[in-house]
């Protein structure tokens, strides 16, 4: 399934200037559709409103963590099939294993270019 570069993205991260550089990251490879939330609450509340074709969430954040995010998308109907890539400046093993377990399609570390991103977006819809 190839990436269509219209699909909705939604960017969820607390800090203003990772969802500045990841949806400038978007916009060069060519999405069109990006929005963002500011925590795994306000995300959710997006998610219910919109359907969105991938998430690119950060790990840490209150007062609902990605982790925590990544888990209400998979237990939800709805929403349990929507790509999720996870994004941390921490590169823990049991972090991993525990995302993986949880059901993320893929793992980003901090810092990243937009190649590094592109791959990840491309391995999760199998290019």
């Amino acid at each position: 399934m190839a990436v269509n570069l219209s699909t909705p993205v939604l960017i969820v991260d607390d800090y203003k200037t990772m969802i500045r550089i990841i949806r400038n990251l978007m916009k060069q490879l060519g999405f069109t559709d990006v929005d963002d939330a500011a925590d795994g609450t306000e995300a959710l509340g997006k998610m219910r409103q919109k359907s969105y074709g991938l998430i690119i969430s950060d790990w840490n954040m209150e007062p609902m963590t990605g982790y925590e995010l990544l888990k209400e998308v998979r237990t939800d109907e709805v929403l349990a099939r929507t790509p999720f890539i996870m994004v941390t400046a921490e590169s823990k093993t049991e972090n991993v294993i525990a995302a993986k377990r949880a059901g993320v399609n893929n793992y980003i570390v901090k810092p990243f270019n937009a190649a590094t991103l592109k791959s990840k977006i491309d391995s999760v819809f199998g290019e």
